[in-house]
């Protein structure tokens, strides 16, 4: 059994006030897709490792991570125009080895989340093979409607990394694009196409999204001295 990890790493850093793309960023002396890149390989199994990237940060993205390898490889894709369409690049590269049966688990991540934490990719790897999917969950204490009204019913926030098994994945993405249907998250698109159990494995507020410029920060006062 081998996994194979899906980085997605070609959005922006507009909204964060950056020049360069925010994965690029330093976080803690290296950039911030760096803490999910050495996650993702420290995985007992791993077999294939891709990089989703914007054409244009290709070179920045490649010589960003190299010097973290170590004698591992990875696989550089160029994303599109949506998070879906990034996901089905990726998804086509791995297509040969999911047919083959080489990789039985795809794990998908937001490479903006660099504070996931090893326990928690190996907890979806390990729960996306015995039931079909999981999930990080966390749980929103209050919601806020469109019409100001305060929701206090559970409800939960879903994180990445996000894990599925191969095939089933591969196939509700194929069906996707046969329909033209795009998803929001790989969640999504598999509860449209595939009939599998999810399972919601607890997620962490330290898993946050560099999204804002306070984010940077705060990823900083959260992390731990080193990836």
């Amino acid at each position: 059994m081998s996994t194979a990890v899906v980085i997605l790493a070609a959005g922006s850093g507009s909204r964060v006030g950056a020049e360069v793309n925010k994965v690029l960023l330093p976080l803690r002396g290296v950039p911030v897709l760096v803490w999910s890149v050495r996650d993702a390989l420290a995985l007992p199994d791993v077999r294939r490792l891709v990089l989703v990237v914007r054409p244009e940060d290709r070179s920045a993205v490649e010589s960003a991570v190299a010097p973290h390898l170590g004698d591992q490889e990875v696989l550089v894709v160029d994303g599109g125009a949506t998070r879906h369409a990034s996901e089905w690049a990726a998804l086509q590269v791995l297509a040969p080895d999911v047919e083959a049966g080489e990789v039985d688990v795809v794990v998908v991540h937001d490479g903006a989340r660099p504070l996931a934490g090893r326990p928690l990719w190996e907890a979806v790897v390990t729960a996306a093979r015995e039931v079909g999917g999981a999930i990080p969950v966390v749980p929103v204490t209050h919601l806020l409607t469109q019409d100001q009204r305060i929701v206090s019913e559970r409800v939960g926030g879903v994180q990445t990394p996000q894990a599925f098994r191969a095939r089933d994945v591969l196939a509700a993405y194929r069906a996707a694009s046969a329909d033209g249907f795009v998803g929001t998250d790989t969640s999504a698109c598999v509860a449209a196409y595939r009939d599998i159990d999810v399972a919601a494995v607890p997620g962490s507020p330290l898993n946050l999204k560099v999204t804002f410029p306070e984010d940077v920060a705060l990823a900083e006062e959260l992390s731990p001295t080193g990836p």
